[in-house]
This record gives structure tokens, C-alpha cells and sequence, in this order.
């Protein structure tokens, strides 16, 4: 039997598939289509800390082997969480790893330290928000304001900090790197690259906040170089994300170098993707005769 077992850092996952961010909900959409507590962990969508009713439609387009999306956080705010969906994500079986989004520093201190005293498993910074007090720079593509805004949640919180960073910067690695100066436990990669989708008839953007998120299998290639080249340079554990449809896509994140992987497009394809995809992970690895998927990561043999 294929051990599916993994840890990142202090956190033990009883297999290296998560749900994504933004994907997923609160799980209790995807509960009725298997148990949850098959997988390793579930990454809420987004969330503030007061409630956003998110961009105007439309807010999703399908594109050429991806998809574009401009939802724009929309989630019920932290307390909402913690009072209303936390309770029930607890009982699911799997890890919950719940992501956070912020606009000041000042935020991401107020949701750590909220998150704080829950049984949350893990703490998911997304940085690819945009500053305001900064004029409004995505704090995932400034060097200092990652480090600052990591320094600063680690203080808040004694739960593990995964730091989620935007690939939409000239240098990925010097990014990850001060994540991991900054305190970072572990590192996703990657978030959405930016993109834009026409409808050539009123000649408008389809997307009403014009450009959006692109994210599934258009991207993978793009994920996969990152991934590698952030394994070369941090000793913090990585978890890889981006166009992952079936379990071989899934090993290739793992030989570049994650030690874990999050689906997120192909659970909109089809509600079982996570599952699939570990259970397709499990048949790749006993028909290559490895004994477990840990043994897959960080393998890749560069010409």
C-alpha cells in the first residue's frame, strides 16, 4: 500500500491533495459528493476581515484550456466564519486551512490574531492583494512589504503561516526567500496570472472588472518552472498550485519539488477532482513501484 502521508513542517497531512482557495467554499457545497476526510485539507475561500459582496458580473469567463475569474473576496468576514462555518469545517476530518486576505498590514495582524485562539489547522496569507495605504501595490510583488507583512502576522499567531505569492512579479524566487526570511512556514505557489478576454462583438471585456485571474491547465507549465526554481533556493516546504487536472499533473508539482499540491479549477470541472486525483496519485506511484508520494518530491533531474 502507497503511504500518502506528509508533513509540512508541524503539519501532518494524511495526503498531499488540498482543495484550493476560492474553489472549494467552506466545503459543506462539495460534502455530499465524498467524504472529505479522504483528502488532506480543505483552503477556505478568501476571507476579510468584514464581509465583501465582491466584483459586479459577470465574473467569470471561460478561456482557451483555462478560465478567468474577477470575484473579488467575496466571503462573509471573519467573525461570520468562525461563527457560522468554522464549527462545521471542524467535523469534515481533514485539515483546515483557512486563507486570508487583507489590504493593510494592519488586517492581516487583526485575522491572525482572531484565528488565533480557533482550532483552524493553518493560516494561508494570500499576498496578492493589493495595498491601499501603498497606493494600492500588490503586496506580493514588493519585497519589503512580504516581509513586513509576514514578520507581522507571525507575531499574531502560533498557528503555521503558508504564504500564497502572486506569480505576476520579475522574480519569484527573491519573493519566496522573504517569505521565508520573514517567518513563513511553508510556501503556495502560484495565485492567478493576470489576463484579459474579449468578446469581439460590442468589443468589450467579458469580465466587468476587465481583467481577471486566469488559472487551470494554460498555466501549468508556468507554475511548474516556478516551483522548481523556488526549490532550489528555500528550505521551507512548498505547496504547489496551478492547473492541476489528474494525478499525473499532480506528481510532476511533486518531482519539481512541492510537497504538496491544491486543486482548484478542476473541482468546477468535476466536484470529485481532489479525490480523483489522489486516488489516480496512489496508482501512478504503485505502478512506478514507489512505496510513497513523499518519495516523488524534489526528484526532478535537470539536463
Amino acid at each position: 500500500m502507497v503511504d500518502t502521508t506528509i508533513d509540512l513542517g508541524s503539519v501532518r497531512l494524511k495526503s498531499p491533495v488540498l482543495a484550493a482557495s476560492g474553489t472549494f467554499g467552506f466545503g459543506r457545497e462539495v460534502s455530499s459528493v465524498y467524504d472529505l476526510s479522504q483528502i488532506g485539507g480543505i483552503c477556505t475561500k478568501g476571507l476579510t476581515v468584514d464581509s465583501r459582496s465582491g466584483n459586479p458580473p459577470p465574473r467569470v469567463a471561460e478561456t482557451a484550456s483555462g478560465m478567468l475569474n474577477s470575484v473579488g473576496l467575496q466571503n462573509p468576514g471573519i467573525d461570520s466564519f468562525i461563527r457560522d462555518e468554522l464549527p462545521n469545517m471542524l467535523q469534515m476530518g481533514c485539515r483546515i486551512v483557512v486563507n486570508i486576505a487583507g489590504n493593510s498590514l494592519e488586517d492581516y495582524q487583526i485575522l491572525c490574531r482572531t484565528l488565533d485562539t480557533t482550532r483552524a489547522d493553518v493560516i494561508e496569507l494570500n499576498l496578492s492583494c493589493p495595498n491601499v495605504r501603498e497606493g494600492c501595490m500588490m503586496i506580493g510583488s514588493d519585497e519589503r512589504q512580504i516581509r513586513q507583512v509576514v514578520s507581522a502576522s507571525k507575531a499574531m499567531t502560533t498557528k503555521p503561516l503558508w504564504v500564497k505569492l502572486t506569480p505576476n512579479v520579475t522574480d519569484i524566487v527573491r519573493m519566496a526567500c522573504a517569505a521565508e526570511e520573514a517567518g513563513a512556514d511553508a510556501v503556495v505557489l502560484i495565485n492567478t496570472l493576470m489576463g484579459l478576454a474579449i468578446d469581439r462583438t460590442s468589443r468589450r471585456p467579458i469580465l466587468h472588472n476587465n481583467t481577471g485571474g486566469l488559472s487551470g491547465p494554460a498555466i501549468k507549465p508556468v507554475a511548474l518552472r516556478m516551483v522548481a526554481d523556488v526549490f532550489r533556493s528555500v528550505s521551507i516546504p512548498i505547496v504547489g498550485v496551478g492547473g492541476i487536472m489528474n494525478g499525473s499533473d499532480a506528481i510532476e508539482f511533486l518531482i519539481a519539488g512541492a510537497s504538496a499540491v491544491e486543486i482548484g479549477t478542476a473541482t468546477l470541472l468535476k466536484p470529485s477532482a481532489c479525490l480523483d486525483v489522489q486516488n489516480e496519485m496512489i496508482a501512478i506511484a504503485e505502478s512506478d513501484g514507489v512505496d510513497s508520494l513523499k518519495d516523488y518530491s524534489g526528484t526532478l533531474i535537470a539536463w
